[in-house]
């Protein structure tokens, strides 16, 4: 994706595109709700609001699709995709508990 200077966070029901370098407010698309999740998956923005699933144009903030998730409530949602930064944390945590493992069991 060529837009690497933008960066977007989730809040009060809104997510918002900002200049990385800048700080600068470049777009904002209200969602609903309160907590809104975000991730960046290949070039797609997923956003997780008021417990519906959102993409939005990352350049835009335009929805392009929107999926209720009928029938499991407006709870809130967890994104995870394959490589994306919560797999990378977990990936990490699970190398962290493996080496602690095998260090606890050579100490014994």
């Amino acid at each position: 994706m060529a837009q690497t200077n933008l960066f977007f966070i989730g809040i009060a029901g809104t997510v918002v595109a900002l200049d990385r370098s800048t700080g600068s407010e470049l777009w904002r698309s209200k969602l609903g709700g309160d907590f809104v999740n975000v991730t960046l998956q290949d070039g797609d923005l997923y956003a997780a609001a008021k417990g519906e699933l959102f993409c939005l144009d990352p350049a835009t903030g335009n929805v392009r699709w929107q999926n209720p998730l009928k029938g499991l409530g407006r709870s809130l949602i967890t994104i995870a995709a394959e490589g994306g930064q919560q797999s990378v944390v977990m990936r990490e945590k699970k190398q962290r508990d493996e080496a602690a493992g095998a260090a606890a069991s050579a100490a014994t």
